[in-house]
């Protein structure tokens, strides 16, 4: 997405948001055009009836005509101002209240969609997080802009039109007066248009380190350990400096913007003045009536105020928001991770042959020519230092990632042609990083197939595996303070998430070392469990504690992004090695943890 950014402009970007407009809310969309094009008619209407009210007063001072002749002119007036106000309130409400909400959900709902079929490792690049930043801006901005062109087309283009037409027939050179006002002001908001796209791909990374700070300061996750820690006035001034920076690009674009607004003001008078001297000639000499000249000079100031209104406000408002909507639209332009679809046999097992990968924005590869095999009914342990590529590797294994080179088949499936919903199928996991979600135990449990009704017997079932105590919660307990609900400690919360993914229906299933939370005792007892779960499927067991290892058919040793040895706890213990090594060094730390412990004191 950002490494090759396409060009959009105006004209591209109107045509292609409009479409999506209407998609999320027709109904909406065309009801706000409608009331537009009403309140467009009902201004011209307003400048016709003010002009007949004066023309029949002017005709009953000179005596031509009686109080009568006055009253169905000023009635027509009323009606029309009546009806302007009525429709300006409901078109204000209905764009602001119905469709603005409404829309932002739909298209909140359609860039989750569109993430959910972009390549996941895109989220390991920098400039896409960026990016994915400012189209997540531009959910607001997109209804907004749309909101202006649909403003400028029915309201604003039904109005000039009409009026239009209505002052050529008075004067043509009026018409020429308006646009030799309404050109320069154009001109300074094309220029308006580069200041804010560049200010919007400048501000994207600051705004996503201050977001970032604001949450280490006060977000749930952080305030204990910043708060313990004295954190807060490191956090504080690194959120503090990072918002001084931004709005100090944001003031010189202002600045820069408001000397373009004075030029456009003064043309904008230069441009009135000459319009009402005109029309001032044109009634001295007899082309118009005194109520022609009373309605255009009114209508003037109105006609002007809406130039500016159009010009410094929905065009200012749209050259701002031009830099939110191209990253949306970009957003949506990015390929989308497909493939055929097809059915994953785990009799054939999974697969890993010659595969290599590197993470965008990283010339160093993470996984170096690695094969491996995992036949069904396996199960095989992958252990290495921090860095290794033990995780990244596992990406590749599960199918989330796809190879730089090489091949990886999952049930007799290659992750680089079948699509992901089959690669997925059937495959499990509980990682490292574990979910928190604030949901129900229910819930947080059955998550993988809420399609179906959850059986509480099988959820049960699955929670006495992973070896999670129920003692007083229910399944419909909310695990979330913010919602009224309870809290739970690390352990439970990991061993929810292994009944998370021992709930899914698997042929393969992954444990990437979901157990740092829990003491070695009983990740002992959760892998030997897990041994059990693990008859007859593909399984890969990621630990950092070797003797959970040896639980397993096979131990893979990894060691900078390289299979560096294979084989069974005897088997690598039988000669020097990284296996040999590790087991070592571990051995001298639970020795060194034992001596540690003091003697039981005699009674």
């Amino acid at each position: 997405m950002s490494a090759e950014k396409k060009k959009y402009n105006l004209v591209t970007v109107i045509l292609r948001i409009i479409p999506i407009q209407f998609k999320s809310a027709p109904w909406n969309c065309l009801i706000e055009n409608t009331l537009g094009i009403m309140n467009g008619l009902s201004f011209t209407l307003a400048v016709v009836a003010t002009q007949r009210l004066f023309d029949v007063i002017s005709k009953a001072a000179a005596g031509k005509a009686g109080f009568l002749d006055c009253v169905i002119p000023l009635l027509l007036l009323a009606a029309v101002t009546f009806g302007q106000q009525i429709i300006n309130g409901v078109q204000n409400f209905h764009g602001i209240g119905i469709l603005l909400p409404k829309s932002s959900g739909r298209l909140t709902a359609l860039i989750h969609k569109k993430l959910r079929r972009i390549d996941p490792v895109y989220f390991e690049d920098t400039d896409f997080l960026d990016d994915l930043n400012k189209a997540r801006e531009g959910i607001r901005a997109i209804t907004m802009f749309c909101m202006i062109v649909f403003v400028c087309v029915s309201f604003y283009g039904v109005y000039f039109l009409s009026i239009g037409v209505y002052l050529f027939r008075l004067k043509p050179m009026l018409i020429i007066t308006l646009l030799l006002a309404f050109i320069p002001a154009l001109s300074a908001q094309a220029v308006n248009v580069r200041v804010f796209t560049r200010l919007e791909e400048q501000s994207a990374p600051l705004r996503r380190e201050y977001e970032y700070y604001q949450k280490a300061i006060c977000d749930r996750e952080y305030f204990k350990e910043t708060r313990i820690l004295g954190a807060f006035s490191f956090f504080y001034h690194l959120f503090e400096d990072t918002m001084k920076l931004l709005t100090e690009k944001v003031w010189k674009a202002e600045r820069k913007t408001a000397l373009l607004q004075l030029l456009l003001d003064f043309t904008a008078f230069v441009g009135m003045a000459l319009s009402a001297y005109m029309l001032f000639r044109a009634t001295m000499s007899g082309e118009i009536t005194v109520g022609m000249f009373a309605a255009v000079f009114a209508a003037l100031g109105q006609i002007f105020a809406i130039m500016q209104e159009i010009v410094t406000q929905h065009i200012g408002n749209m050259n701002r928001d031009m830099g939110k909507v191209v990253n949306f639209i970009r957003l949506l332009d990015m390929p989308e991770r497909t493939g055929t679809e097809g059915e994953t046999d785990f009799a054939r097992g999974v697969a890993a042959k010659d595969i290599s990968f590197t993470y965008p924005g990283r010339d160093k590869p993470a996984i170096k020519n690695v094969s491996l095999e995992i036949a069904e009914g396996e199960t095989i342990a992958i252990v290495g230092e921090n860095g290794a590529g033990k995780s990244t590797l596992v990406r590749l294994l599960t199918g989330i990632y796809r190879p730089s080179e090489g091949k990886v088949f999952i049930g007799g499936l290659d992750t680089a042609v079948a699509s992901p919903a089959s690669v997925y199928k059937g495959v499990s996991g509980v990682f490292q990083k574990y979910q928190r979600y604030k949901m129900t135990l229910k819930e947080n449990v059955a998550i993988s197939d809420v399609s179906a009704e959850a059986g509480a017997e099988k959820i049960h079932s699955v929670l006495s595996e992973a070896d999670f105590e129920m003692g007083d919660i229910k399944l419909d307990d909310m695990l979330s303070p913010e919602f009224g609900g309870i809290d739970l400690s690390g352990g439970q919360w990991q061993r929810i998430a292994i009944a998370r993914g021992l709930y899914r229906v698997n042929g393969f299933i992954v444990l990437d070392e979901p157990t740092s939370a829990i003491d070695p005792i009983e990740e002992t007892k959760i892998y030997k469990q897990f041994e059990q779960l693990a008859k007859g499927k593909c399984a890969v067991v990621v630990t950092h504690r070797l003797g959970s290892a040896k639980l397993a058919h096979r131990i893979v040793v990894m060691d900078g992004g390289e299979i560096v040895d294979i084989g069974t706890h005897e088997e690598l213990m039988s000669h020097p090695g990284k296996y040999a090594t590790m087991w070592e060094k571990q051995a001298q730390w639970y020795e060194r943890a034992e001596d540690c412990v003091p003697a039981q004191l005699p009674v």
